[in-house]
């Protein structure tokens, strides 16, 4: 039985730890706040209350084989999920509106068609076969296998090249992808919603991002009952039942290191937890600033994953039921100086005081580099007006029916999870700047789980990690990756 460290109690960190305490080794978790969650947050005040991290799940195969494998209550015993349908609605800046179907390509396809004219729909159809191409070439590498010791062949774009007459022109960017390939300004601003909603500008993005929407048109869109907080909720007390002991409150300030190994941790006021293996689930300062190791890869030389942005949220707390025809998620596209939002209505009532009130969510993505400068304390409230602006797209009377809001800034998120930044998904292509962590450390006994380390942010990644870290100790060399 191997004693291990954990460090950060976030969904990755969670997920490493319950597998491996299952495997037989006593495992404690020392999170620097006083709860578990990380960036899945919960927001609640006079009766509602609000998601502040992420608002649906994709993927839940990854949390069904957590559960499947760390005790006998499946998933669905410990949550209620249900598929949201339609999956999203899309607010075009011409004022054109379409329902997308969940996980369905031909009611997607006629959906297009009947909203946006003849032909929309087949294009998209097509880009989504280009993009499945893509998924393909790099499922098992950048999600189901731990990160190869060489990623040079990760760093090259998966997305096929389109023909052009006799050649084929390479597409280096997403929004190059929505211009050439799509021929309407409303399916290329659908295309770059997907990647705004995973943290990544389309216009730097690599196009090797089609597998964003691909993943979400494929396997669809879900909502857990009481809000994603509930998810964090069941993976917490199932480390419990695992007897995986937490201690809140208590910062770790870095890795202790003995004939060139990691032996344990340093906590907030010196004291020293031995340990056999360390697994970080949340950057560690120390970490990088005393170069015990970097953050990400690239062609010259490893660093931190390359997207810098954060998200900018606003929970409205409304009088009044939510409508009948009201939809679950609605994607308002930028119009002016309105950024683009996305306007989460979720029909539960844990998240209202009564059905004559809503709890609504809106977000936006916003670059936290190159505007480093910005003062969120100056413009948050401003900007959250050009959200709530936009959002009364989606909202029918929002202004009249708004009681008060709560504005969340990314200086909010660096206080309650230690950076500004909301990490995205790992990506191919790019020369490898989009590639994170790898869950094995450059300092043997020194592992990464979580959003910032392979294969990325997003709440089935961050599920992912976890599973590759507890693979990689338990299994060690003879581990090839998730099944």
């Amino acid at each position: 039985m191997a004693r291990i460290v954990v460090i950060g109690a976030g969904l990755g960190a969670m997920a490493a730890a319950a597998r491996l305490a299952v495997a037989g080794h006593r495992v404690t978790v020392y999170e620097r706040t006083g709860t578990y969650g990380g960036a899945v947050g919960r927001f609640a005040r006079e009766g509602f209350a609000f998601d502040t991290g992420p608002g649906l799940l994709h993927l839940p195969a990854v949390y069904r084989d957590l559960f499947v494998k760390t005790g006998k209550e499946p998933l669905e015993e410990c949550v209620a999920l249900a598929q949201v349908d339609p999956a999203s609605r899309h607010v075009f800046a011409d004022g054109t509106r379409v329902d997308l179907p969940n996980a369905s390509r031909a009611g997607t396809v006629a959906a297009l068609d009947a909203a946006l004219g003849a032909g929309a729909g087949e294009r998209w159809g097509d880009f989504l076969v280009r993009a499945r191409e893509a998924w393909d070439r790099t499922r098992r590498p950048l999600l189901e296998e731990p990160q190869p010791a060489d990623p040079a062949p990760l760093a090259r774009e998966p997305y096929p090249a389109l023909k052009a007459g006799l050649l084929r022109r390479p597409t280096a960017t997403l929004a190059q992808v929505g211009a050439r390939e799509l021929r309407d300004p409303r399916l290329a601003a659908l295309l770059d919603a997907y990647a705004w909603s995973y943290g990544f500008d389309p216009a730097t993005a690599p196009a090797s991002a089609v597998v964003l929407p691909y993943m979400e048109q494929t396997f669809g869109s879900w909502y857990v009952s009481g809000g994603i907080r509930a998810l964090a909720d069941a993976v917490f007390e199932r480390c419990r039942k695992r007897r995986v002991e937490f201690v809140f409150d208590t910062p770790v300030e870095g890795v202790l290191e003995k004939d060139g190994r990691a032996v344990g941790v340093r906590l907030a006021g010196g004291e020293t937890v031995e340990a056999d293996h360390v697994v970080s689930g949340a950057p560690v300062p120390a970490l990088y600033e005393e170069h015990v190791v970097e953050w990400g890869h690239g062609d010259d030389g490893p660093h931190h994953q390359a997207n810098r942005t954060g998200r900018v949220t606003v929970c409205l707390a409304l009088r009044g039921a939510r409508e009948a025809e009201a939809v679950h998620r609605t994607v308002v596209h930028a119009a002016g100086e309105r950024p683009t939002v996305t306007v989460l209505r979720p029909d539960d009532p844990a998240l209202r005081p009564d059905a004559e009130h809503e709890s609504v969510t809106v977000t936006a993505t916003v670059r936290t580099s190159p505007e480093p400068d910005r003062d969120w304390g100056r413009d948050g409230e401003a900007f959250a007006d050009r959200m709530v602006e936009a959002a009364a797209e989606a909202v029918p009377g929002l202004r009249e029916r708004l009681l008060w809001r709560q504005v969340r800034t990314p200086e909010d998120v660096r206080r309650d999870t230690g950076s500004a930044e909301v990490p995205g998904p790992a990506l191919a292509g790019a020369r490898g700047l989009l590639l994170p962590a790898a869950n094995r450390s450059p300092l043997p006994g020194l592992w990464f789980a979580g959003g910032w380390s392979h294969p990325g942010g997003g709440l089935a990644h961050a599920g992912m990690s976890g599973a590759l870290v507890a693979g990689l100790i338990v299994e060690g060399a003879d581990f090839r990756g998730s099944q």
